[in-house]
């Protein structure tokens, strides 16, 4: 789990719970709209100051932003977490390397 996904679910949690749009953000923030889409998406990292002109737009504090991504970053790692135990308990991943397992493919062989 990366924390700009955590960022990024917040922002756009903030910012739908507003009612505004990816594009009235953009506009109302002068941030690109491919770049907020990105950040939202968890596929780019914000910078401070991006963080700090959202905040202002969307009336919140870069504090409570803070505490949100916080509660969010935990829930997706512990969501994340229990996701793989089950995936190993059920065979689905291989315990030496963590990687995906094709179990159907797994029983052929060993038959």
């Amino acid at each position: 789990m990366l924390l700009r996904h955590a960022i990024g679910s917040v922002l756009r949690r903030l910012r739908l719970q507003r009612g505004k749009t990816l594009r009235q953000l953009a506009e109302e923030s002068r941030v690109s709209l491919p770049y907020l889409s990105e950040i939202e998406r968890g596929r780019k990292e914000a910078s401070s100051e991006i963080l700090g002109i959202l905040c202002r737009v969307l009336d919140i504090t870069e504090e409570q932003l803070l505490r949100e991504v916080g509660d969010e970053y935990a829930s997706l790692t512990l969501t994340s977490s229990a996701q793989g135990t089950d995936a190993i308990a059920a065979g689905r991943v291989s315990l030496r390397t963590g990687a995906p397992v094709d179990l159907a493919a797994s029983l052929s062989l060993a038959a």
